[in-house]
């Protein structure tokens, strides 16, 4: 077949606005971006509308924000291949004169007839070519109340295949495939002919795409022959699992991928999960979008399917979060601690994120810690107070008011030292002091380190709550 590789690499995503854009998709979406980044071409984003019943302005938003999040834009488009329908009329009406599509005016019970006549004869169950003229054919009268489709006249001999840039070399018989509907009776194209002329028209070079799209691809290829386009590469990736081994579904957490935005992800992290489910490089888990786009080579895709590892993608994700800056999680988190009706300017919000970030997985995770300082003070429940604030304790806390009010200079490491000396005075264990201590202040019995949490809190507050037990 005529290969593209001379030409300046173009790829393309081309997602049905059918849904939102869940994580195969943007799996995909992110394959193609990197290898147009790394050989310096052009990703283009196309969207495929033309099922009117099932595609809605909503889920192409959800496309589009979902490449947005991810920081996937392309160099060219949107297009929408509704706006293109002169376009496809034209190339058909071509076809129609060339002799490489024909009219069709067989019903669907005289197809459902055919059908069950291969099957019966143990043949695939297939269009019998009825009204696909040859020579010397005497075709059938045309009914005059049905409306026909266009039918592409598909080679009968010989063999169409194709070196796949994943799977390695794929071929079927021609003979195998069907003469496809390539217009409706209502003269709207259909999906394999659309594809081919957009791919055509925007000279695509290099085209990534899940291997459910396998059995397209040679009648994609027949077509673009007849239409004397240059064929463009294929490569079909195989799909993504679930931990359990089972196809990908929403229990899995096949949702959109702006939910993983809602629930804290951050998107430098999807990238580099996402690029590891059926990609790699040596051993390296975690990368940079920059090293993707240097390293990422169709050669190092995997012919096995990919299994998705929630546990895995937080693991990336914590390590993003604790490569952050502290004032880059703060603008991150304060949304969500206002989502939480908290108050992020209560307290210096990048102080927090450095105390809690090492042990976060997700922003949200941040933002539930970040409550501890940023939402009105609830004092402990009576059934803790009645369990850790007796008199001892009392006494322990009233001591160290005293001692705090009195420290120089109101730091983690002063409060340490200060909490430090007095178990060693009073010849008692941490437990006795600290949890007092936080559920006087906090109202809770588990926080973070209490030095660091009291000095984020400020001297005025601690001490006021303090006195007020």
């Amino acid at each position: 077949m005529t290969s593209s590789t001379s030409s300046p690499v173009r790829t393309r995503f081309a997602p049905s606005p059918t849904g939102y854009l869940h994580l195969g998709g943007a799996r995909t979406a992110l394959f193609s971006w990197a290898f147009a980044r790394h050989h310096q071409g052009v990703f283009v984003l196309r969207v495929e509308d033309t099922d009117l019943e099932r595609s809605t302005p909503e889920a192409v938003q959800a496309i589009l924000d979902g490449m947005q999040w991810l920081g996937m834009q392309p160099d060219e488009g949107p297009f929408y291949q509704m706006q293109r329908m002169d376009r496809y009329r034209e190339v058909i009406a071509k076809m129609l004169q060339d002799g490489t599509a024909y009219h069709c005016y067989s019903s669907p019970e005289e197809l459902d007839a055919m059908r069950e006549k291969a099957r019966a004869a143990g043949l695939k169950p297939r269009y019998d070519g009825t009204w696909r003229p040859e020579p010397g054919k005497t075709l059938p009268p045309v009914p005059a109340d049905r409306k026909p489709v266009v039918r592409f006249r598909n080679p009968t001999e010989g063999v169409t295949g194709w070196n796949d840039l994943i799977k390695g070399p794929i071929s079927f018989d021609n003979s195998e495939l069907d003469d496809l509907i390539i217009a409706r009776p209502d003269g709207t194209p259909t999906y394999n002919f659309c594809v081919v002329v957009d791919d055509w028209d925007m000279k695509i070079t290099h085209v990534l795409r899940g291997d459910d799209h396998v059995n397209n691809t040679p009648r994609q290829i027949n077509i673009l022959r007849a239409l004397g386009g240059t064929l463009p590469e294929y490569g079909h990736l195989p799909m993504i699992l679930g931990p359990d081994g089972e196809k990908l579904s929403k229990r899995h957490g096949a949702v959109s991928v702006m939910e993983y935005d809602k629930d804290g992800y951050l998107p430098e992290a999807m990238i580099n999960y996402l690029a590891r489910l059926g990609w790699s490089h040596g051993n390296d888990e975690l990368f940079t979008r920059e090293q993707l786009v240097e390293w990422f080579d169709t050669r190092n895709l995997t012919k096995s399917a990919a299994q998705w590892d929630p546990k895995k993608l937080n693991w990336v994700n914590a390590h993003y979060i604790k490569q952050s800056s502290n004032e880059d999680l703060a603008a991150r988190v304060a949304p969500r601690i206002l989502a939480q009706q908290g108050n992020p300017e209560a307290v210096d919000l990048q102080t927090v994120m450095a105390l809690l970030k090492d042990r976060a997985e997700t922003l949200n995770q941040l933002a539930d810690g970040a409550m501890l300082f940023c939402a009105p003070f609830t004092p402990a429940s009576p059934e803790l107070a009645a369990e850790h604030l007796d008199d001892a304790a009392h006494a322990l806390l009233a001591e160290f008011a005293v001692k705090a009010k009195a420290l120089p200079d109101w730091t983690t490491e002063t409060l340490d030292a200060l909490i430090k000396a007095m178990l060693a005075e009073h010849g008692v264990k941490m437990p006795k002091l600290a949890i007092p201590l936080r559920l006087a202040v906090t109202g809770q019995k588990q926080t973070p380190g209490i030095g660091a949490v009291l000095a984020i809190l400020g001297r005025d507050l601690v001490l006021e709550r303090l006195a007020a037990l």
